[in-house]
């Protein structure tokens, strides 16, 4: 019997493949770049089982050019690049990695807002162009975190270790999300409901931890950015797509907000033209927010391990759709 054949588009952090190897006949993407989209159509038309990425587009072409196809695994929380009824109509289990990312990312949000309040990165900018003549008392000036309101927008995992971490600086926390948490979870963290509009108008910070969606596209906008404080820090490192990019820059610009930071942009990645890349009150990283070496390698063995149990034909641990089975 031949064995299962597999395609992973891309090269995974330091995992153990030998269990993978040993059952199935291994195709890894070897470059940088994602494998062009006429690429991948070409590649699942023979293959079992796929491991992707969020850069790789899983969509109904895709999936109908899979006759074999028993699994795909995403090395991701996110799913929105993966047609999901497409898949589930056609039986197929989408594995993701759920849960293992949470730390990482929510340091990542508070390491930019830390940043972006205290301006490290244009501090360093300033050093290394020769401006430091002296200490100066309005130097490169930024609001207190300590004792500051923070506003979450999205109150799952992420969201709730970002407000553990707000209640070491002594801050306000107040938390926006589809449906309010029970009021034990709520005294336990030490935050408020509110709803969204007010979170706006009375956050200093805001950091977006929500899904994108339908109803989450756009959602910070300029009727949003005119809602909030022109002292305001705006985070995002959930999706690009939740903050539309022409109304942020106009706000930054126009001083509706004070600054803010960005681990995702819509698209991906900034294309280098972008007018945001002109404004010196906005940080843009390349999506790091799980890009630790524990958290990228539990991950890909997340991955690998959902990959392996869709070949067997067994429910993978972690999936999407389990309404397969």
């Amino acid at each position: 019997m031949s064995q299962p054949k597999v395609f992973i588009t891309r090269r995974l952090p330091d995992t153990r493949l030998e269990q993978l190897h040993e059952m199935a006949n291994v195709e890894i993407w070897p470059e940088r770049q994602p494998p062009p989209y006429e690429v991948l159509l070409n590649k699942v038309k023979e293959i079992d089982g796929l491991l992707c990425l969020l850069t790789d587009s899983i969509d109904k072409q895709i999936l109908e050019a899979a006759p074999s196809l028993k699994v795909i695994s995403q090395l991701a929380v996110g799913y929105d690049n993966i047609d999901i009824p497409a898949a589930t109509i056609r039986g197929i289990p989408i594995g993701h990695t759920p849960g293992v990312l949470t730390e990482a990312t929510a340091d990542l949000a508070w390491t930019l807002l830390m940043a972006t309040a205290r301006r490290v990165i244009e501090a360093d900018k300033f050093v290394r162009a020769g401006h430091w003549q002296t200490w100066e008392p309005t130097l490169l000036l930024g609001p207190n975190i300590s004792g500051a309101t923070l506003g979450i927008v999205g109150f799952g995992r992420i969201g709730q270790a970002v407000a553990r971490r707000g209640r070491g600086f002594d801050m306000e926390i107040l938390y926006y999300s589809r449906h309010r948490r029970d009021s034990e979870l709520e005294q336990s963290l030490g935050v408020k409901y509110a709803e969204f509009d007010l979170l706006l108008r009375e956050s200093d910070f805001i950091t977006i931890h929500t899904a994108l969606s339908e109803e989450t596209y756009h959602l910070f906008s300029t009727p949003q950015f005119e809602l909030m404080k022109s002292s305001a820090i705006l985070i995002n490192t959930a999706r690009g797509a939740i903050v539309d990019p022409e109304a942020l820059y106009q706000a930054l610009s126009n001083g509706q907000i004070a600054a803010a930071a960005l681990d995702v942009t819509k698209p991906e990645p900034i294309p280098m033209d972008s007018p945001l890349l002109s404004l010196d009150n906005l940080i843009i990283t390349p999506h790091i927010g799980s890009a630790t070496y524990q958290t990228r390698s539990q991950m890909a063995t997340m991955a690998v391990n959902n990959l392996i149990a869709g070949l067997l034909g067994k429910p993978l641990p972690y999936c999407v759709n389990p309404q397969v089975y």
